[in-house]
């Protein structure tokens, strides 16, 4: 379970201090868990944030944040939350039936989820087929943003994610974001995909130079990096079939 911040007192200092509210409704905007979750995605939120938008309302004078943190307190993770039963988790004050219920609905959704059959990504046996999937997501796109396409030993796409979102002009890539979830997830290959907003595809001298820190750090961590695939409006650019990743 990863370390949350126990709730603040009540104080004066209510701008730099936004969890002296107790109502979350009264906090600044961008502290509030629905909307930061808008903003930033789901991965940005704590589990108590998460848990706080499932039971939407605190109680008992202590706001849906509160709740969240007591019940992680309580029975230590998720897991033992999912296992509760519903007397135990109304035990805690501000909980009642509908909470609980609310709570162990989601719980379950997860656990059916996880039962189901895993859903197969296509294969990428080139930068067309990297292109035609990519494509829709990038469609329109006013900044440029950096995805890592992990692939297993048949190059098929198993997960993604994205690992920056630059400027109009340009993106932060680090090697280190780069690869840190196809590390974690033992991929067997990666193709690096990002945008071009001017639509024009050509490569810069800054995506030449990344596509080869990247290809390097592969090399070093063990991930072949099989492409770096440039969206435009309507037409794409491939690193390897450019030959920035001949030899690798």
């Amino acid at each position: 379970m990863q370390n949350l911040p126990l709730p603040y007192p009540e104080s004066d200092d209510k701008i730099s201090n936004p969890m002296a509210y107790k109502s979350i409704k009264d906090w600044p905007e961008d502290e509030r868990p629905r909307e930061r979750l808008l903003r930033h995605g789901p991965a940005s939120m704590s589990d108590a944030q998460l848990i706080a938008i499932i039971l939407r309302t605190g109680g008992c004078g202590r706001s849906a944040i509160d709740l969240g943190m007591e019940l992680l307190d309580t029975f230590r993770d998720l897991k033992n939350i999912e296992q509760a039963s519903l007397s135990e988790i109304c035990r805690l004050k501000g909980l009642g039936k509908a909470k609980a219920a609310q709570l162990k609905a989601s719980l379950e959704l997860g656990k059916r989820m996880l039962k189901g059959p895993a859903l197969k990504g296509p294969v990428f046996s080139a930068g067309k087929d990297v292109y035609s999937y990519y494509y829709p997501k990038f469609q329109n796109l006013r900044k440029e943003v950096f995805y890592c396409a992990m692939l297993d030993v048949k190059n098929r796409l198993v997960n993604e994610f994205r690992v920056s979102e630059g400027s109009l002009t340009s993106s932060i890539v680090h090697p280190r974001e780069a690869f840190r979830n196809a590390i974690k997830e033992s991929a067997a290959s990666v193709i690096f995909v990002h945008n071009h907003p001017s639509g024009d595809p050509s490569p810069s001298r800054d995506d030449i130079s990344i596509t080869e820190r990247l290809a390097s750090a592969g090399e070093t961590v063990g991930i072949k990096v099989l492409d770096h695939i440039i969206i435009g409006d309507g037409t794409y650019t491939s690193m390897m079939e450019k030959g920035y990743l001949i030899g690798r």
